[in-house]
């Protein structure tokens, strides 16, 4: 029998948590476990980038790049993957090429071994600079094609979708299904024709909202997947992703078995079911999140994003207005010229979908990142935007037809300097390049509680082994 043995992305670290606490998993509550993770043999640990960055510096007050070098420190013999989008980076607008180069040096540097970047419109020409870079430090260029449905994404759209990635030089290609959308069978037509497309090893990302990853996983496995992505099983299903202990087992003794001993994952599971427990008492994860449904089929909302809408009604007091603001995403969607729901499209179209409710009449109010969105700040939307429609959202506003990066001139030096009296690391220049005023709030309590990046790095330490 010959081996194609799968790799395991394990994602309890990163992506597991976005999905369901909103990425409120402190660096407190995986020190205790990091070593056990990294003696598995997974192929990776997803453990940094996406919405991470922001919820570190925001809400959990914490450095993120100490975070990524704690990470690597305790996981040594693991590869390190992060989640980059592209020409947004980790923050929510395009940012000039000297700045997003400078941010893949420095990810490079501090510990990433694999960085998945994509872009939330699959423009190719948005992911350029950063896989050029990511080839330049000698790291993992892997490119993700954000998967969705519509009237533009047939088998054509992706097949010509991934010979650019090949021409690109990355180094994989990853299926990024966040919204759920995939079926086991599409997923095995899909991975097929890519396969005889392109010479690249393709990883699959599906969430387990609507109920199908698991199948999709064996699916696309059969078909010539060769990584997939999975989450402890205390953080998997619902919004999250497929057990990982799940798919080892159903691999064992197979021509795809990981490799990976089930009963090693024993104790990992029991400490994460603890850290579950702790987040449903103190109702950071909302158990609604952990149910099957499989109406996002019809919504396709990916699963960090029903996190963060459910929060944002909670927050305005109109949480039963859910189902409402559900039904009003696709419209949106359709509007605004089918991007696919990833971030930050995700973010802009789910935040303009909950203002279209609450007010009552749909775009009485409007976002200055939909209004960017529709003037093509963010790059070529996979269907033309209705002129009439643009105009309604825009007004008079020449919209943007090249690059969007192409139109930004340098920003590190001018950065560097905006910030210079607060760097205590190279680093902070490209926090505050992303969050300005979330960055400066974290500075200025940074230096008044005289809590410099190193000793909060041995405080954490020294919980776990005490000096």
């Amino acid at each position: 029998m010959e081996k194609k043995q799968v790799g395991i992305t394990e994602t309890v670290l990163r992506d597991a948590h976005q999905s369901l606490i909103a990425t409120r998993m402190p660096i407190e509550d995986m020190l205790p476990i990091l070593e056990q993770l990294d003696n598995v043999g997974f192929y990776s640990l997803e453990c940094w980038g996406g919405a991470t960055f922001d919820a570190c510096l925001r809400f959990l007050k914490e450095d993120p790049w100490e975070r990524l070098r704690i990470l690597r420190k305790k996981c040594k013999n693991t590869k390190l993957q992060m989640l980059f989008r592209g020409q947004n980076m980790l923050g929510y607008r395009h940012y000039a090429d000297d700045v997003v180069e400078y941010f893949v040096q420095k990810s490079a540097a501090n510990g990433i071994d694999i960085i998945r970047v994509f872009d939330a419109l699959n423009d190719s020409e948005n992911l350029r600079t950063a896989v050029k870079a990511a080839k330049k430090e000698k790291i993992h260029a892997q490119i993700a094609i954000s998967y969705t449905t519509g009237p533009v994404f047939d088998d054509k759209y992706y097949i010509e979708y991934a010979k650019k990635i090949e021409d690109m030089g990355a180094d994989s290609i990853c299926i990024k299904d966040m919204a759920a959308l995939l079926t086991p069978y599409r997923t095995f037509e899909l991975v097929k024709k890519l396969k005889n497309t392109v010479n690249l090893p393709i990883q699959l990302h599906t969430h387990y909202t609507s109920g199908l990853a698991s199948m999709c996983i064996l699916k696309g496995i059969e078909a010539g997947v060769s990584m997939v992505d999975t989450a402890m099983s205390p953080l998997a299903l619902g919004t999250s992703h497929t057990p990982t202990e799940a798919v080892i087992a159903a691999l064992k003794d197979t021509e795809y078995d990981t490799g990976l001993d089930l009963s090693a994952l024993s104790k990992i599971r029991d400490y994460f079911m603890k850290i579950r427990q702790k987040y449903i008492e103190t109702g950071i994860l909302d158990t609604r999140l952990l149910a099957t449904d499989t109406k996002a089929l019809i919504y396709q909302v990916p699963g960090g994003m029903l996190s963060n809408l459910l929060s944002q009604l909670k927050q305005a007091g109109k949480e039963e207005k859910f189902k409402e603001v559900l039904q009003e995403v696709p419209k949106v969607r359709e509007d605004a010229g089918y991007p696919p729901l990833v971030t930050p499209t995700s973010q802009i179209v789910g935040t303009q979908a909950v203002y279209n409710v609450i007010s009552g009449e749909r775009y009485k109010i409007c976002t200055n990142e939909f209004k960017g969105l529709v003037a093509g700040k963010y790059g070529n939307t996979p269907v033309k935007i209705l002129e009439e429609f643009q105009k309604k959202i825009i007004g008079d506003e020449t919209p943007v037809t090249v690059r969007p990066a192409d139109l930004l001139k340098p920003e590190l030096d001018g950065l560097r300097q905006e910030i210079s009296e607060w760097m205590e690391q190279e680093e902070d220049v490209l926090s505050y390049a992303q969050f300005p005023k979330v960055a400066m709030e974290f500075f200025e309590e940074r230096r008044n509680k005289k809590y410099s990046i190193n000793k909060k790095a041995l405080d954490l330490e020294n919980k776990i082994h005490p000096i």
